[in-house]
C-alpha cells in the first residue's frame, strides 16, 4: 500500500510505503511521479534507509539529485509515517 506524502508545486507527487520487515531489517519505498505534457508520467522510485534507485523512468539526473537532497531532509519523517500507517489527516 502506498500513502499521499506531498506534492510539489510542479505537480511531482510522493507517496511512500508502509513499514516493511526484510531479513530483520526495516525499510520503505519513496515513489516519485509526475505527469508528462505529452501525456503519461515521469515516475522514479528509491528505497530507505538505503537510498538505492529501484527504478527511474524519465527523471533527468539533476531531478534525481534533488530528490535525494529531499530524502534525506525527509528520511525520519517518511519513517514516523510509514509505521503508522499514514499521515492521520481530517
Amino acid at each position: 500500500m502506498m500513502y499521499p506524502y506531498l506534492t510539489f508545486s510542479d505537480e511531482t507527487a510522493v507517496v511512500h510505503s508502509e513499514l516493511r520487515e526484510r531479513n530483520g531489517d526495516k525499510y520503505m519505498e519513496v515513489h516519485f511521479e509526475r505527469p508528462c505534457e505529452t501525456g503519461g508520467f515521469k515516475s522514479a522510485r528509491a528505497e530507505l534507509p538505503s537510498y538505492k534507485w529501484l527504478y527511474n523512468e524519465g527523471f533527468s539526473d539533476e531531478e534525481i539529485n534533488f530528490f535525494n537532497e529531499f530524502l534525506q531532509h525527509n528520511a525520519h519523517t517518511l519513517f514516523k509515517y510509514a509505521q503508522e500507517g499514514g499521515i492521520k489527516i481530517a
